[in-house]
C-alpha cells in the first residue's frame, strides 16, 4: 500500500527524511522554487548543491560498471543568478547528482524515486531509483537530457518524488545483507560491485 502524508510527517519526526519540509514550498524569500517537501502521498526531495557530475567521453574507453573509471565523469560548476544556484546538464547528456535529504528508510518500506513532471517538460528524465528496505542515506540521482538543449537542474529545489510502499517485513533487508550502497554521503556515488 502506499503510505500517505499523515504516515510520512509521522516518520519523518522519527528521523526517516532528515531535512524535513512538513509542507509542499513553492516560494523562497517570496520567490518560485520548483517545490519541495511533503505531498498528498509522496515527498520531493532536493538535489543538493554539493556535487553534480556529467558522463564524458574519453576516447579508447567504454564504460564499465564493473571497474568504473572515475575519469568518465567531470563535476560540474554550481552556478547561481536572481532564478536559484543550479547545475546545468548539456543536451543529450547525463549526470549523476545526489540528494539533499538523508534517508532512513524502515525495514517494511520500499521507495521509489520518480521525476518531476516540471522537469519532464523540460527533456529532463530522472532515472526511477528504488531505496529498499532499511536503507540508509544519501541518494544518488541519474538523470537524462533527452532534448536538444541544455537544461538547468535545480539546487535546494525540489527534483524527484519519493512514494513510498509498505509491504510485509522482509526476511533479509538492505541492512542485513550489508548493501553496497548502505550510508551514502552527501556525494556521488559511483558504481560498485
Amino acid at each position: 500500500m502506499i503510505k500517505n502524508d499523515i504516515w510520512i510527517n509521522q516518520m519523518a519526526q522519527k528521523g526517516m527524511i532528515k531535512p524535513f519540509e512538513p509542507r509542499l514550498v513553492r516560494k523562497v524569500d517570496g520567490l518560485p522554487v520548483i517545490s519541495y517537501g511533503l505531498s498528498s502521498f509522496g515527498y520531493d526531495i532536493r538535489l543538493s548543491p554539493a556535487e553534480f557530475r556529467i558522463f564524458r567521453h574519453i576516447p579508447g574507453t567504454v564504460v564499465d560498471p564493473k571497474n568504473f573509471n572515475p575519469d568518465n565523469l567531470e563535476p560540474t560548476k554550481l552556478y547561481s543568478d536572481s532564478n536559484g544556484s543550479y547545475f546545468v546538464l548539456p543536451a543529450h547528456s547525463y549526470g549523476l547528482g545526489v540528494a539533499l535529504e538523508r534517508l532512513e528508510i524502515p525495514e517494511n518500506i520500499t521507495v521509489i524515486c520518480i521525476g518531476k513532471s516540471t522537469y519532464a517538460r523540460c527533456g529532463l528524465i530522472a532515472n526511477l531509483t528504488p531505496g529498499e528496505a532499511a536503507w540508509r542515506g544519501h541518494l544518488t540521482l541519474e538523470f537524462s537530457n533527452s532534448s536538444s538543449a541544455d537544461c538547468r537542474i535545480y539546487a535546494n529545489e525540489g527534483v524527484v518524488q519519493l512514494l513510498f510502499f509498505e509491504g510485509e517485513p522482509c526476511q533479509t533487508s538492505y541492512e542485513t545483507r550489508s548493501g553496497k550502497y548502505q550510508d551514502q554521503s552527501e556525494v556521488v556515488t559511483l558504481p560498485r560491485v
